[in-house]
């Protein structure tokens, strides 16, 4: 069974989901559902109170919501209630909202939008693309994010068949191929450019995205070469891939006698609008 993580924006703001390939289904993030129709500042103390006001809503809430593995600002996965398009809808009946109506449309949209892209993959680029434009980002910047987001899927790939397990171990990796070819690892890379919640690729330079697309990219090509086991072994080739990517930026360091390890960060050069953390299939 093979669940796409994905973060979509409602009036530029972010619902987490997951579509389930076995059932076809999207399942949305409740927390980030109730947010988006009541801004409230106490979303958990919301619903309690929700569900104490519908006894019919408390009573299915079980079957309604289905604990589901998403990304959280840590940048690790957690079991979040989530539910399916059905469930989103009957919980909204409990929302008085003047977002609901404009809410269930793009709910719509977006399950008819992941159809299309199911019968043509190269939707999910197009969408990326408006997504990342409407952000603000260049067209040579989103042009390679999304080449680096198909980069990071092989590598994700590859990391399966090793039987690399997701969340942690993914984490780590990533973490050995980021220290090896920055120096830094992803919190301190993270922390150098003042991020908290953010997307560290989101918020890469050209240069450093193109070094950790390298690194990434090498990575795959000597895994499959390789065909590790496990974490430990995968391990190994990580740190061989961000290592040579490691090896081109010191040599770029030295002729231009700088770093190239910037503290820049999106929010330094695009209009401030919510940050897309998550696009694609990364994981």
């Amino acid at each position: 069974m093979t669940k796409k993580q994905q973060i979509q924006l409602f009036e530029e703001k972010k619902v987490r989901t997951v579509w389930d390939d076995q059932e076809e289904k999207w399942y949305f993030s409740i927390v980030d559902v109730v947010q988006v129709l009541t801004d409230s500042s106490d979303v958990k103390q919301y619903i309690k109170k929700m569900r104490s006001r519908d006894p019919e809503l408390s009573t299915r809430w079980g079957t309604i919501c289905t604990p589901t593995k998403m990304l959280a600002s840590d940048g690790k996965y957690y079991k979040t209630q989530a539910a399916t398009m059905e469930g989103v809808f009957r919980i909204i009946q409990s929302i008085p909202s003047s977002k609901a109506e404009p809410f269930k449309l793009w709910m719509a949209k977006v399950g008819a939008q992941r159809i299309d892209q199911m019968q043509d993959p190269e939707l999910n680029f197009e969408q990326a693309y408006a997504d990342y434009r409407r952000l603000g980002y260049s067209d040579k910047w989103i042009n390679q994010r999304l080449r680096s987001i198909e980069v990071r899927k092989e590598l994700t790939d590859e990391w399966d068949r090793a039987g690399v397990q997701q969340g942690q171990e993914y984490a780590s990796l990533t973490d050995i191929i980021t220290r090896s070819w920055s120096g830094k690892s992803t919190r301190q890379f993270k922390q150098f450019k003042g991020l908290h919640k953010e997307n560290l690729r989101d918020n890469m330079t050209n240069i450093e995205l193109a070094l950790n697309t390298l690194a990434e990219a090498s990575a795959t090509e000597i895994s499959k070469t390789r065909n590790p086991k496990g974490f430990k072994q995968s391990a190994d080739v990580a740190r061989e891939g961000g290592q040579i990517a490691g090896d081109a930026r010191k040599q770029l360091e030295k002729r231009i006698g700088h770093s190239v390890i910037s503290p820049s960060k999106a929010s330094d050069f695009l209009p401030p609008i919510e940050d897309v953390q998550q696009i694609g299939d990364e994981k």
